[in-house]
């Protein structure tokens, strides 16, 4: 659980709110369903037309990873290549062979079933950096709709400010419309302010850092495993791949 999203949220809200009611306003007129439902839907709009479905869907699966993160076990990643380098250099790739049905990550699973086929270093290296080249482009597509919406939200606010107004000069004429048609206004740009630069950007921001620690993990088998491929010392292979973790 990444407490620091949790708390980073929880410090924006109370010095928002908090920030009202220093200046003597009441927390209940920043509550408008209208302007609400005007921002948070035309955002929602704006977002799936561009977005293809099955993108959009991962976007918001992906979601969760603000609060809590994917499990990224660089160091375990390490000890596993070492220990294959280390049995390869005593009995041979063949030896590596029982190890592939027990690995549950299949990335790495087709990459050492590469190596154990006897694969040439190369070969290995091109094939699973197209999957890595893949797996980036998918999540960062997936990640940047929270981009996307962190873009359109403020113009939506704006949008409905503009509603607002429009409703307030049509009813001049009657005052006990005003304060409804001035509140929608100003709330809804409220709205797409703060939902795009406390909720949809910064989400985006940590998704695609998970995403980048995520091909970082790749990159680090594909190192340790064309390193295998190629006899490299042990301690050589450990070495460079203790440079990811700095």
């Amino acid at each position: 659980m990444d407490k620091l999203s949790f708390a980073g949220l929880v410090i924006g809200l109370v010095a928002i709110l908090g920030g009202q009611v220093l200046e003597g306003g009441h927390v209940s007129s920043l509550l408008q369903p209208t302007a609400f439902l005007i921002v948070v839907g035309g955002t929602l709009g704006a977002v799936l037309l561009q977005t293809p479905f099955v993108v959009f869907k991962q976007g918001v699966s992906m979601a969760t990873w603000a609060f809590k993160p994917p499990v990224i076990e660089q160091k375990r990643i390490i000890d596993q290549v070492m220990q294959w380098s280390q049995l390869s250099r005593r009995e041979g790739l063949l030896a590596l062979e029982n190890f592939v049905p027990a690995i549950k990550d299949p990335f790495t699973r087709k990459g050492l079933q590469l190596l154990v086929d006897g694969a040439d270093p190369e070969r290995i290296r091109s094939l699973l950096e197209v999957d890595v080249d893949c797996f980036e482009e998918a999540h960062k597509q997936a990640a940047k709709i929270w981009e996307s919406a962190g873009g359109y939200s403020p113009t939506i606010g704006i949008l409905g400010a503009v509603m607002g107004l429009i409703h307030v000069m049509e009813n001049l004429s009657d005052p006990s419309k005003l304060g409804a048609g001035i509140a929608v206004a100003f709330v809804a740009t409220i709205y797409g302010v703060g939902l795009a630069n406390l909720i949809y950007l910064p989400i985006a921001g940590k998704l695609k850092y998970y995403v980048s620690r995520m091909v970082a993990a790749r990159e680090m088998v594909i190192d340790g495993l064309v390193g295998i491929a190629v006899g490299d010392n042990p301690r050589i292979i450990e070495s460079r791949l203790r440079g990811y973790l700095r």
